[in-house]
């Protein structure tokens, strides 16, 4: 990419740096990635670069933290328009579209860097705990909520990063079916299996060896 001089307005060029650095980072990972080799992945000098970010890690920071106020304005979108079928899907696919390298960057890579793993986990945590409110009304067991809702957000990155590198974008409507179809699938077969296994408020199963003493046919 040529290095280009050209006034842009601020939130603008701070977006295309956003952009060229997760790209850049993605490719590299934060320590072999240079403030340089940002700035040409950018199309700026360094010089401009340093005019919007103090640091790496100031950028690193930056771009994944860009990415998590995306995926939580496109959920409230949907909140405020009613849009509830396929919402999920939509909302982190058209995040993951808008910006595809620093999608990767907070959902593949990010983890595997000691200076950043504590605030993608983090997020991680919050959006297992928006998963397990949707999940909460379609299943009972509460003591499976934790699970049910990691196991979501696990199918449901994994399914978007390997669209991301697979899926053609004028498929994307396709994806969110089959994505949230699977999604509702797994909930309902939970449910089902669930109910076949009742529990006690304390979480033991009903049935187990803590009710042998009570039932009077066991010998």
């Amino acid at each position: 990419m040529g290095i280009t001089t050209r006034q842009l307005p601020r939130e603008e060029r701070r977006q295309t740096i956003l952009q060229g650095a997760a790209r850049a980072f993605s490719d590299g990972g934060f320590a072999a990635t240079s403030m340089d080799a940002i700035a040409g992945a950018a199309g700026i000098t360094k010089l401009i670069l340093y005019r919007h970010f103090d640091s790496k890690e100031e950028l690193y920071r930056s771009v994944i933290e860009d990415v998590e106020t995306l995926l939580a304005e496109e959920f409230a979108g949907s909140l405020a328009r009613g849009e509830r079928e396929g919402m999920t899907a939509r909302a982190f696919l058209n995040v993951a579209r808008e910006n595809p390298d620093g999608f990767r960057l907070l959902w593949r890579h990010s983890a595997r860097e000691p200076q950043f793993s504590a605030s993608v986990e983090r997020f991680r945590r919050l959006a297992t705990e928006a998963a397990k409110s949707l999940l909460a009304p379609r299943l009972p067991d509460a003591s499976l909520h934790v699970w049910g809702a990691e196991t979501l957000i696990a199918f449901l990155v994994e399914g978007v990063l390997n669209w991301l590198d697979d899926g053609k974008p004028e498929r994307d409507d396709e994806f969110v079916a089959l994505t949230t179809a699977s999604l509702q699938a797994m909930v309902d077969a939970w449910a089902r299996v669930s109910s076949r296994y009742p529990r006690h408020e304390d979480g033991s199963q009903v049935g187990s060896p803590l009710d042998v003493d009570s039932d009077p046919s066991h010998p």
